[in-house]
């Protein structure tokens, strides 16, 4: 068990690794041309080479999206609550409770731990959330005003490239399919790389409450996301992709956005890299708890 938890890991942490050390050094890392190369081409490929060539279970995939809207309720609900109980601005804490890092981390973890299968209904709730996240995300943390430009964002458009392909079952010309193979698969390390830059570009104060909202996050996201899961009556696979997605940490995108709106930013970088050391731990003890129940 200790093997296979390590070989889930290990690409996550050892990639996100070399980010940290490459921006640890000194070395040069463009940042935002990787973030727009990732948004705008590697993740809409990724999404539609993975659902075009993975069988995928149409009901457990509307059920999955349907799961990640109600967690999504929930933790921001959560966040609300939390927000007046340690008497945080809420538009610092609701987004980084509503918004978890189910991109860099959560997208690989689903494919080493769960297979391409897993890898698809992870996609799902990729999708709904970056939908949400790019949207509602930024209007909330006020950096986005414009209606257009929240419409021509490439997750929404991919995300209507990519339900005809689920709905009826379409399958893409051998070369379309090649291409977006070949430029989804950048996607992963890139995010990973990326993840690990911004990790190491933080400056974090008050690190006890970051400790103390970061660890709340991921706990009640896992919480959540089961609760959810048993509502719905998912199978055991869909299941354990919702709880690994929804106790991811905050989305380092959380911080951009802070630091776009000139809202607080140390706050969310507290929150970001204070959850993400935590699910360094986090994730794994769930995974020893899960993956036995899909042998």
């Amino acid at each position: 068990m200790l093997a296979e938890l390590f070989a889930v890991m290990a690409p996550v942490l050892i990639v996100a690794g070399i980010g940290y050390g490459w921006a640890r050094s000194g070395q040069p890392y463009p940042t935002e041309f990787i973030a727009r190369l990732v948004l705008n081409i590697g993740t809409p490929s990724l999404v539609l080479s993975t659902l075009s060539r993975t069988e995928i279970d149409r009901h457990a995939f509307g059920q999955l999206a349907i799961a990640c809207l109600l967690v999504m309720l929930a933790m921001g609900l959560v966040g609300s609550l939390l927000s007046r109980a340690f008497k945080q601005d809420w538009r610092i804490l609701v987004p980084a409770y509503l918004f978890p890092n189910s991109g860099n981390m959560g997208l690989p973890i689903a494919l080493y731990a769960f297979g391409e299968q897993g890898l698809a209904l992870a996609v799902a709730f990729f999708l709904v959330l970056s939908v949400g996240h790019f949207s509602l995300g930024l209007l909330l943390s006020g950096s986005e005003r414009s209606p257009k430009r929240l419409l021509a964002n490439p997750i929404i458009i991919s995300l209507a490239l990519a339900l005809p392909l689920v709905i009826w079952d379409i399958e893409l010309p051998r070369w379309v399919a090649n291409t977006l193979g070949l430029l989804g698969g950048m996607t992963i390390p890139l995010m990973l790389l990326t993840l690990g830059v911004s990790l190491a570009s933080i400056r974090v104060h008050h690190l006890g409450n970051g400790m103390l909202l970061g660890a709340l996050r991921i706990f009640c996201g896992a919480a959540v996301g089961w609760l959810v899961g048993w509502m719905l009556d998912l199978s055991p696979l869909a299941q354990g992709v919702l709880v690994m997605q929804s106790a991811m940490p905050v989305a380092v995108f959380n911080y951009l956005f802070a630091v776009r709106a000139g809202r607080s930013p140390e706050a969310v970088a507290s929150l970001v890299l204070c959850s993400t050391l935590l699910s360094f731990v986090w994730i794994p003890l769930l995974l020893a708890w899960w993956l036995p129940a899909l042998r």
